[in-house]
């Protein structure tokens, strides 16, 4: 278990402050001294994976900054699966970093300023449920007409929808975790009088860092199910097409091509179960340190890379010659930004008042900036909307009603068997080792691909493609409840679950009082990610192409699909509105009042 350490001496908590202590380094220098570390085999391999690395990148950027080929010929040879792998990775690491970077952001924000918090978490609702095919017309028209004489364009319009299936879950689960922070370490930290940066990087991070990295997971998982759709993309007449994994599985797959469908796949295989087992039990077994509790528990994490790494002499140096001199470096600079309150200075009013009221006037000019933007796009909206007669809005409300039933099945049939299972990872370190790859790797495989499956077992049934599209909507959001419940799961507290075995409370009873409380705020957040995916979800699920056929069923996914297809923008933009709208409104009516409960009883005060 982690622990605090407060130093004695006034100089030392000062330093404690300024982001260093002599004491840290001591032990630092203490530890290097009786454990010298020595080059050997896992160092040249990390050397190995470095410069592979950088030779992916030189060969990424040279394809990058090629004149665009939107008819690209895709070479269907196992040899140019490699490189096609490369690709995808590369495109899904870009992806996973903004959505860290704006999670880390958008999500500090809106949980600690509570006057932004009324903008941007209602944002963040209408962002979550607006879906791919939606805006993927504006953002490629957009960045091909930046870029007209490269691919730099479609790559960053496949980056970015990469990053729109990664980011809403992440930012949820970091949101709600900086909300639910126990009220002890909130008063440490006002005690300690720790800057802002130093709550946000010692005390935000860490306490979210188990629920994160079991979120980053699941966007992952999600980033390599909408893979095909972020490598191919088709705007009316005009097709677009990135070398990748996704778009090799969609080529063999036209093509009928079996053994490279195949192929495709145990490559995509592969790759997951290669991260899961180098970065993501490292990282998972590095987290549980974060676990808030006051005994060690007896059966944690492990993982034999994450025990390598940390014997690595090249990382321990490159930490002490690199990345600890910018840290410091960093965290000097963040001081001198963040000043601590000196009370010995008697506050200038005059001063206050000028910054007050250069404040004001800035603020009041992004205000109108951003009035005149919202109002030019909402006048353009109308212009949109008056070619949509009454008759198709009624049309699309029946529909709406039909993919929230579908919804509503699904997310049942999800949470049925997610909370069990999720638990019982959860609470088991050997079973989370055992079932963490055999997890992802299912959640990844595009559930697409096993459309055509579902379809024979479903075709002959009355409504078939409707039970068809709920399975497939089940497979491409019931990850988002598993992860959420594992997280909250390995978070519980070794003592509380001693205390349970002490006081013999087993049975039912244990899942009343401390298994189904604790994994309450999680939950919530699973489902309010999952209801939202669900939606998105609807656009693949009720509207197939398969076999020279399009297969669809009365949904507002289908009508939404249908229109993209069509280039019919009126319609898309009226489909896209009534499922935010939607959306939004189950999010205000339901998972808020859900997310205030959890925050009112059942967080670790």
């Amino acid at each position: 278990m982690a622990q605090v350490f407060i130093p004695e001496n006034p100089r030392e908590r000062e330093q404690l402050q300024q982001g260093s202590t002599p004491a840290a380094s001591t032990v630092l220098s203490r530890r290097e001294t009786h454990e010298p570390r020595r080059f050997g085999s896992i160092d040249l391999l990390i050397a190995v994976v470095i410069i592979a690395s950088i030779s992916l990148l030189v060969v990424a950027a040279s394809h990058w900054t090629a004149p665009m080929t939107p008819a690209l010929h895709l070479d269907l040879s196992p040899l140019a699966l490699p490189v096609y792998a490369g690709y995808s990775l590369l495109r899904m690491m870009l992806g996973y970093l903004i959505a860290l970077i704006f999670t880390l952001t958008y999500g500090h924000i809106a949980a600690t300023n509570k006057r932004a918090s009324i903008v941007m978490v209602p944002l963040l609702d209408i962002l979550q449920s607006i879906p791919i095919l939606s805006f993927l017309p504006a953002v490629l028209l957009a960045l091909v007409a930046i870029f007209p004489h490269s691919n730099i364009g479609l790559e960053l319009a496949s980056v970015l929808l990469i990053f729109t299936s990664q980011a809403w879950n992440m930012t949820f689960s970091f949101y709600h975790s900086v909300r639910t922070l126990p009220a002890e370490l909130l008063e440490f930290s006002a005690i300690a009088r720790l800057r802002p940066w130093q709550k946000f990087l010692k005390l935000a991070v860490p306490a979210s860092m188990i629920g994160l990295i079991w979120n980053s997971m699941m966007s992952w998982a999600g980033g390599w199910f909408f893979l095909t759709a972020s490598e191919q993309f088709t705007l009316g007449d005009r097709s677009f097409q990135l070398p990748g994994i996704g778009s090799y599985l969609q080529a063999a797959t036209l093509a009928g091509n079996i053994p490279a469908l195949i192929m495709g796949f145990v490559v995509l295989i592969a790759m997951i179960v290669l991260l899961d087992i180098l970065f993501w039990r490292p990282l998972v077994a590095w987290a549980d340190k974060f676990k808030v509790e006051m005994s060690g528990s007896a059966d944690v994490p492990y993982s034999p890379v994450l025990n390598l790494l940390q014997r690595s002499a090249l990382i321990a140096n490159m930490n002490r010659r690199l990345f600890r001199p910018i840290g410091n470096l960093l965290a000097s600079f963040l001081n001198r930004m963040q000043p601590l309150p000196d009370n010995s200075v008697v506050r200038v009013e005059e001063k206050t008042n000028r910054k007050l009221s250069a404040r004001r006037i800035f603020n009041s000019i992004m205000l109108l900036a951003l009035s005149v933007i919202v109002l030019f796009g909402i006048w353009r909206m109308g212009q949109l909307l008056l070619h949509v007669s009454w008759s198709m809005w009624l049309l699309l409300v029946i529909a709406a009603g039909a993919t929230w039933v579908r919804t509503i099945i699904a997310l049942l049939i999800g949470v049925a068997w997610t909370v069990p299972v999720g638990v019982a990872i959860g609470l088991s370190p050997r079973w989370s080792r055992r079932l963490q790859p055999v997890v992802q790797v299912i959640a990844s495989i595009p559930a697409t691909a096993l459309f055509p499956v579902i379809l024979l077992l479903f075709v002959g049934l009355p409504g078939g493609l409707s039970w068809a599209a709920i399975i497939l909507m089940l497979l491409g959001t019931q990850w988002y409840i598993l992860f959420n419940v594992i997280a909250g799961a390995m978070a519980i507290p070794s003592d509380l679950r001693e205390a349970t075995t002490i006081y013999h409370v087993l049975s039912w009873r244990r899942w009343r009082t401390l298994f189904l409380p604790a994994i309450f705020p999680y939950l919530i957040t699973g489902l309010l990610t999952a209801s939202g995916g669900a939606w998105n979800a609807s656009i693949v699920s009720e509207y197939v192409q398969y076999n020279q056929k399009t297969l669809t069923t009365l949904g507002l996914g289908a009508s939404i699909a249908q229109s993209a297809a069509d280039a019919n923008f009126p319609l898309l933009l009226a489909g896209t509105l009534m499922m935010a709208a939607v959306v939004v409104l189950i999010n205000r009516l339901l998972w808020k009042r859900l997310y205030a409960l959890a925050e009112r009883r059942y967080t670790l005060a």
